[in-house]
């Protein structure tokens, strides 16, 4: 077992709150909200860290907690001589095997619970040094942790024993850079995301043994026959227009709605760009999107059946967009945080820009709320900290040892925040 480096134990006695869970990416709601109370807005390796804990090997997937316990993943990259240097094209060799693990630690004292190895595969395939084999975030619900490395494998397992109750190691696709949509729960089923270089498709399993529930091919309309510019990484929506569920799933250009329950087609809208990572977000009857890197924010119609036709789009902005920070709409604000640091806020409504700021920095994880205050890390391991207000204020910037890619989970009056190389828990003391 690997033990935490804990900076301190003991802490102020303070009234109790709530215990609220973080099960998937991006919390509770799925949207970056949190009601997590009384959260630090300063601090740094010598301030207001409860606890510290190193993660071996490499995985950007962010925490997620159920009760006192923290999941994430990890992967083990071997090669069979020392790993070779990146070269001018950022590009190295396939690792000759690769090992996947789940991580479950004590969210009050930082102790590993569990690091179990649920698979080693040999040859895997491709994975840019950017991404990590481990990207995808874990969901979780009471016994079960469902655990997401792609195509690489996709495992079930229980959360107090640590035993794999099922697993899924038959799912071909081609992710070409590795693996980055995270799975989601809709009711009984787990749904998870490929758009690689060679398929594009939704699937849903059984969340009870794992068989598949329904299988649907996005049959998109590409304008190009580059596999590359066909794949993306976003994490799907679930919404309810008229009382039905839909399942909002962006791609490259392109973004499909499906009925989660059956992978029926409800809609689609072609917007152009490719690489697309934003989860969408949803309201005051708006869908908002991102057409990846061609870095266009989109406000569709909700409502809309079939192919959708330009007039569909209620507004759409055409600089500084996301593709990989996913967007963060409060009342009738939405933020956003471009990958190269620009953090604008748009009326939700009609797009009118109220403020855009240059963040020093470049980002891949997502803007997370909590008490009116936006928390966004970025990869030099710098958090900014900004009002979620129609005017810019800084409220503070916060650094760390190690760049961030993971988005933080916030339960209570806690932060768990991953770093390139350890799991955060910040609290005032």
């Amino acid at each position: 077992m690997r033990q935490p480096v804990c900076l301190a134990l003991l802490f102020l006695a303070c009234p109790v709150i709530a215990a609220e869970n973080w099960p998937q990416f991006r919390g509770p709601t799925g949207d970056g909200h949190s009601t997590a109370r009384g959260l630090p807005t300063t601090w740094s390796e010598k301030e207001n860290i409860l606890w510290k804990v190193p993660i071996h090997d490499k995985g950007w997937s962010s925490p997620v907690v159920w009760g006192d316990r923290i999941w994430l993943t990890t992967v083990k990259e071997q090669y069979a001589t020392d790993a070779p240097k990146e070269n001018a094209a950022n590009k190295i060799p396939k690792p000759d095997w690769i090992e996947m693990y789940a991580l479950c630690i004590d969210k009050n004292t930082g102790k590993v619970i569990h690091d179990l190895m649920l698979r080693k595969q040999m040859k895997p395939d491709y994975c840019h040094s950017y991404n990590s084999y481990g990207t995808p975030t874990p969901v979780i619900e009471e016994g079960r942790v469902y655990l997401h490395f792609g195509s690489h494998g996709t495992f079930c397992v229980d959360t107090k024993t640590g035993k794999t109750l099922w697993e899924r190691t038959d799912i071909d696709c081609d992710h070409w850079r590795g693996p980055g949509s995270s799975p989601i729960i809709f009711e009984d089923k787990l749904i998870l995301t490929f758009d690689g270089h060679d398929k594009q498709f939704l699937t849903a399993l059984n969340k009870q043994d794992g068989k598949t529930a329904w299988f649907k091919d996005k049959k998109i309309a590409y304008t190009t026959t580059n596999g590359d510019l066909k794949k993306a990484y976003s994490t799907p929506t679930v919404i309810t227009v008229d009382g039905k569920p839909q399942l909002i799933s962006p791609s490259a250009e392109a973004t499909v709605a499906v009925d989660p329950n059956t992978g029926d087609d409800i809609w689609r809208i072609h917007h152009g760009g490719m690489n697309a990572a934003c989860k969408p977000v949803f309201g005051h009857g708006l869908i908002f999107l991102s057409s990846g890197h061609t870095a266009n924010v989109l406000a569709v119609k909700q409502g809309q059946a079939g192919k959708l036709a330009p007039e569909a789009i209620a507004w759409k902005t055409t600089k500084a967009g996301p593709s990989r920070p996913s967007f963060l709409l409060v009342g009738d604000d939405l933020f956003t945080v471009s990958d190269n640091g620009f953090a604008s806020c748009v009326d939700a409504k009609t797009g009118k820009q109220h403020w855009q700021e240059r963040l020093s920095g470049a980002f891949s994880s997502s803007p997370t709320l909590s008490e009116g205050k936006i928390y966004i890390s970025d990869q030099d391991g710098k958090t900014h900290v900004i009002a979620a207000e129609k005017d810019y204020k800084s409220l503070a910037v916060n650094t760390l040892d190690a760049g961030v890619m993971a988005s933080p989970a916030m339960v209570d009056d806690a932060i768990y925040l991953r770093t390139k190389t350890h799991l955060y828990c910040i609290k005032k003391k």
